[in-house]
């Protein structure tokens, strides 16, 4: 056998090689932010090994749903309250398996120009679920707006306001839909992707802006059975990257804030 056959040969298997290495693995992501930061983290996983199909919703329910059945492999939208809560509710076997960024929520108003000047029983709207609807109520009470019951943790309700002064009328659509609702109320309490999409800068638009330190810090979640898979580590890091930081604060200039 001669040495030219050895050598092509050895190339040959190395390619081979590193193609069986390579996997491919759907992520699920709202659009907006989420999507934009998960192709930059697309090219560095390609140098890992990693073939990331970005798969896009365009609500909070749904990307759960899906890597629960099998039809992703990970998912990057989410906080760890609204996992915990959706665990609770739907029974899913999903696991956190590391931090990603923090979108700080913002109310917005298209009728006045500072909080103050929104009237004496002005409309709000706020998402309607546990978590999102919670963390602006929240916000509210850290602002002096209203009070709420004592011990109501992360996930308080509107049955939970023991004090509103101002009477406030707070209305809960769907988190994608409020920004759709600013023609119609005084304010809108919105998500930071929704927000961008709808034309918002929410570092200059937002009356009142969540505090971007707590417990609201977004992640990667995987199913229970796939978190300790060598894929997983290997998408983290390739998230975690300075690269992927120096982008956030580029692109994004405060309004998205990167969290490991």
């Amino acid at each position: 056998m001669s040495l030219r056959y050895l050598v092509v040969s050895a190339v040959a298997l190395a390619i081979v090689g590193s193609a069986v290495r390579a996997e491919t693995i759907k992520v699920g992501v709202t659009a907006g932010p989420h999507a934009q930061i998960l192709e930059a983290v697309k090219p560095i996983a390609a140098k890992n090994g990693l073939d990331i199909k970005i798969v896009e919703f365009t609500d909070y329910v749904v990307p759960n749903a899906a890597l629960d059945a099998g039809d992703l492999q990970a998912n990057s939208f989410q906080n760890q309250p609204y996992l915990d809560n959706q665990k609770a509710d739907r029974g899913y076997k999903i696991e956190a398996v590391g931090l990603t960024v923090n979108f700080p929520i913002g109310i917005y108003s298209k009728k006045h120009k500072s909080w103050e000047a929104i009237p004496q029983g002005g409309t709000l709207s706020i998402p309607n679920d546990p978590t999102n609807g919670g963390r602006v109520l929240l916000l509210l009470q850290d602002r002096g707006v209203l009070k709420l019951k004592q011990g109501v943790g992360f996930k308080p309700t509107v049955a939970d306001i023991v004090e509103n002064p101002k009477k406030f009328k707070i209305v809960e659509v769907d988190a994608a839909q409020t920004a759709r609702t600013l023609d119609d109320v005084d304010a809108a309490a919105i998500n930071t992707n929704y927000a961008t999409q709808a034309g918002l800068d929410p570092v200059k638009d937002a009356l009142l802006r969540e505090d971007p330190k707590g417990p609201y810090t977004n992640l990667i979640a995987v199913r229970a059975a796939d978190k300790d898979k060598p894929w997983v580590k290997a998408l983290v890091s390739s998230y975690q990257t300075p690269e992927v930081r120096d982008f956030i604060l580029t692109k994004f200039k405060g309004a998205v804030l990167p969290a490991w």
